[in-house]
């Protein structure tokens, strides 16, 4: 069974298209025009485990929301279409991850139920990039992969290493609720479906 996925997002603020290979081994090409956004997601696609390529354009000349949440939007999407039916995943999954001073819990249960929880501060910028944009990256991508998702920033000062244990985590939580652990492909749900 192939868990891989490709997504093209076209609007009037942005052009997304990302290529995702659950089964990969970490190898990314990502390109957003925010050189922070694509440090962090290599950091994703690294300890996740996951082939990922991202291009990205956007009316950066306005703003880069538009384009932070389109590709958090994108990356869900494709998520969920490589999941399928989700046979054989083990569905949880949750790591804390210290970046120096920084440490991040970050909890995703791929349960066909969008919702974000983010607590601890997220503020500050990091060059030109304002690090408050990240939750509606997660927003997004929540919503439309259809996962509930806990983040708790825990402590730390520096905006940059908050950010980086965040996405470290998010890649290794990830990786462990996609893991095939089901020999018999059931879904993990008492509903049957998720």
């Amino acid at each position: 069974m192939e868990r891989r996925s490709e997504i093209l997002r076209r609007t009037k603020e942005t052009e997304i298209k990302v290529i995702l290979n659950l089964d990969g081994m970490g190898n990314y090409r990502i390109s957003t025009g925010l050189p922070f956004l694509n440090h962090m997601l290599e950091l994703f696609a690294k300890h996740g485990e996951i082939d990922l390529q991202i291009e990205g354009k956007g009316d950066l000349d306005v703003d880069p929301h538009h384009t932070v949440e389109d590709i958090g939007i994108s990356l869900g999407a494709a998520l969920f279409s490589a999941l399928g039916e989700k046979r054989g995943i083990r569905r949880y999954g949750y790591a804390v991850i210290p970046m120096d001073e920084a440490l991040t819990l970050f909890a995703i249960d791929i349960s066909g139920r969008p919702h974000l929880t983010l607590r601890g501060t997220l503020r500050g910028k990091v060059g030109n990039f304002d690090v408050c944009l990240f939750k509606d990256f997660f927003q997004g991508f929540a919503n439309e992969s259809r996962t509930t998702i806990h983040i708790a920033v825990l402590w730390g000062k520096n905006p940059h290493h908050k950010v980086e244990s965040m996405f470290k985590a998010f890649g290794t939580a990830l990786k462990t609720a996609t893991q095939l652990v089901r020999e018999r492909g059931d879904i993990p749900s008492t509903k049957g479906i998720l």
